[in-house]
């Protein structure tokens, strides 16, 4: 009984909320043989079964740490599909503000965050998904928790958080905790999801760059699922592909291929999946569109709009 009882306790670590440890059942198994054997042996034993690593791996339940994003998304994102294949989304942003209930969410979603361990993450689409969750949900956050930045009217876009010599000072604020870390929006899609480390881990996905939703009218649509270690790869591919069937991130004029900011702002990360923006798009377009692609004498880039992404500012959802 005494060995059982101390498999468990030692089994059962500290854990944070959504995190699971699969090698629990092999320790106390082993305990279990340890307490058959009895005696000074079996203390002995015990000894070596606390310093033998176990093949357990970290199982991190995203649907569970993300539980009250996964609400407001479902209560509050309007999604609707375009001819052609195309996806616009937008978030009813006053709505939400006006629902009691939001602040119970947000503040919910905030404290697992706070308490989660990011060292948790140890395979490639269960760590993007959650940095691609964490992202989106502190820019819904932010704007639901200052929709006048300090004024008397809701905000238009979400430079109006920042200035005339700063207009993007809200992707560099260093406010949304972690962890017990606080991050800035520009560290997590730059500094983790497109960074270093994981270039060298082999986790790094320039289709990140239409999956990361700053809240604009241009950006990549928001989706109102989350990611999850299972559906990440299809969803980022999937969110490219539908992305790029909409005139805000690809379209055709008189020979000119017209693109998105978001290859001129990031080429160079197309570039390092593909040789080139052309290659790069090629992989996610049908065969009529990539013979356009390739026939295109120039590229152009797209104004970007920082537009609020509520749906009033979206013409098909008029």
């Amino acid at each position: 009984m005494w060995f059982s009882r101390m498999a468990a306790v030692f089994a059962r670590r500290y854990r944070a909320p959504g995190i699971h440890c699969t090698g629990d059942g092999r320790m106390v198994s082993m305990f279990n043989n340890v307490r058959r054997t009895g005696g000074a042996v079996g203390l002995m034993l015990l000894t070596l079964v606390l310093l033998q690593p176990t093949a357990a791996r970290t199982v991190v339940d995203l649907e569970s740490v993300y539980a009250p994003y996964q609400r407001l998304l479902g209560k509050y994102l309007v999604e609707k599909d375009l001819d052609g294949g195309g996806l616009v989304t937008a978030f009813r942003y006053r709505d939400a503000y006006d629902d009691p209930g939001t602040a119970d969410l947000l503040a919910e979603q905030r404290d697992a965050l706070r308490r989660f361990d990011v060292t948790a993450l140890d395979e490639k689409y269960e760590a993007i998904a959650f940095w691609l969750n964490a992202y989106n949900f502190f820019m819904l956050a932010h704007i639901l928790e200052n929709p006048t930045d300090g004024g008397s009217e809701w905000i238009e876009s979400v430079r109006d958080y920042g200035s005339f010599f700063r207009p993007y000072r809200v992707f560099s604020l260093d406010i949304f905790e972690i962890g017990g870390r606080k991050y800035s929006l520009d560290e997590i899609e730059k500094d983790i999801l497109l960074g270093h480390e994981y270039r060298s881990r082999g986790w790094k996905e320039a289709r990140v760059h239409f999956a990361v939703n700053c809240a604009s009218v241009g950006c990549p649509p928001l989706r109102q699922v989350l990611y999850t270690g299972k559906n990440t790869d299809a969803l980022l591919t999937e969110n490219t592909e539908r992305a790029l069937k909409t005139g805000r991130h690809m379209h055709f004029d008189n020979g000119t291929l017209r693109l998105s900011q978001l290859f001129e702002w990031y080429e160079e990360d197309y570039r390092e999946e593909a040789g080139s923006v052309r290659k790069w798009i090629k992989a996610f377009v049908d065969e009529d569109t990539r013979d356009k692609v390739r026939e295109a004498r120039r590229i152009r880039h797209i104004d970007y709009d920082w537009t609020l992404n509520a749906p009033e500012n979206f013409p098909e959802l008029r």
